[in-house]
């Protein structure tokens, strides 16, 4: 997963599978995203924080540059 910061301030995440079974860690991460559920995107900053929670929970997710 290769991100360009320098094109898009912003980033659409979507949490495509669920993070029932999943270690603490990743489900905090998707949590501090803002995910709720399957299928829920929101729209965060293309920050390298967020990009660290993204990254742990990469398995689970759909990210692509918002527009």
């Amino acid at each position: 997963m290769e991100i360009n910061t320098a094109k898009s301030p912003k980033l659409k995440v979507t949490l495509v599978k669920s993070i029932h079974g999943q270690l603490q860690n990743i489900v905090s991460s998707v949590r501090g995203l803002g995910l709720r559920r399957p299928h829920h995107s929101v729209t965060v900053a293309n920050t390298v924080e967020n990009r660290g929670m993204i990254h742990t929970a990469t398995h689970l997710l759909k990210v692509e540059e918002a527009q």
